[in-house]
């Protein structure tokens, strides 16, 4: 049975898929709807945890992305 992941790694996760369709522009956005409710819904994350843990760990995930600072 996998090991459940803690409360920062799902975050990470999220601010992960939630800034790789930031980049990728506004034609995807119903599509990242879509498919983030589900993870945040699936995860027990609210929007704003994520936002607020992708403000403080920002160059992490960049970096996480492929994105050199």
């Amino acid at each position: 049975m996998a090991k459940e992941k803690t409360l920062e790694e799902r975050l990470f996760a999220a601010a992960v898929l939630r800034r790789s369709f930031e980049l990728r522009g506004e034609e995807y956005a119903e599509g990242f709807r879509f498919v983030y409710e589900g993870v945040l819904r699936d995860m027990g994350l609210e929007d704003g945890a994520v936002v607020a843990f992708l403000a403080s760990h920002h160059d992490e995930v960049e970096r996480a992305i492929g994105r050199n600072l």
